[in-house]
């Protein structure tokens, strides 16, 4: 496959979360083509398992959706995306839902809009998470909510939970939990 080669890449919007770019390219057949480019820091989510299997996921408003969304824990990563993921997953366990957990091991990593942009999402399992408190930001509103894997399947397959790194880390644990029964 012939190579598409970027020739000016232009800040056009540094946002809270983002910077927004105009990148200006040429195609293999010559054309000179703008095409846009969201570059993100990274983050971390972690499909948290409490001792009796069931599986926490947190219920919180999605501005750009407008509506309420089913979710594992999940945030951007600190120190201008130099935290260690595993850190950032942990730290987002215990201040959205309360739960801590000691061990987290990485599940898998997803890049969730490879046709504009380059966020990492590093997603982590904790096992035997046990209850503790909540410390969310002033303007996070979260419920916290439990369930077996068979019920997230269900919502996941009947098109209740649609986030893509929630789906990818339940069926990525559903995976793993099939293979160890």
């Amino acid at each position: 496959m012939a190579h598409i080669k970027r020739i000016r890449r232009e800040l056009a919007l540094k946002a809270h979360i983002f910077e927004y770019y105009r990148d200006t390219v040429q195609t293999p057949a010559g054309k000179i083509r703008e095409w846009d480019f969201i570059c993100h820091p990274g983050a971390a989510a972690i499909v948290p398992v409490r001792e009796d299997g069931r599986i926490v996921l947190v219920r919180q408003y999605r501005n750009a959706l407008d509506r309420l969304t089913l979710e594992i824990p999940a945030g951007g990563l600190e120190e201008g995306g130099k935290e260690p993921t595993r850190t950032a997953a942990l730290r987002e366990l215990r201040e959205e839902t309360g739960y801590v957990g000691d061990e987290a091991s990485l599940l898998l990593s997803i890049r969730t809009m490879v046709a504009m942009g380059n966020e990492k999402i590093d997603i982590y399992l904790a096992r035997d998470v046990q209850p503790g408190r909540q410390q969310l930001d002033e303007d996070e509103y979260i419920e916290v909510l439990d369930f077996s894997l068979e019920e997230l399947l269900e919502m996941i397959y009947g098109g209740q939970i649609q986030d893509a790194k929630t789906v990818a880390g339940i069926l990525a644990y559903a995976g793993r939990y099939a293979a160890e029964k």
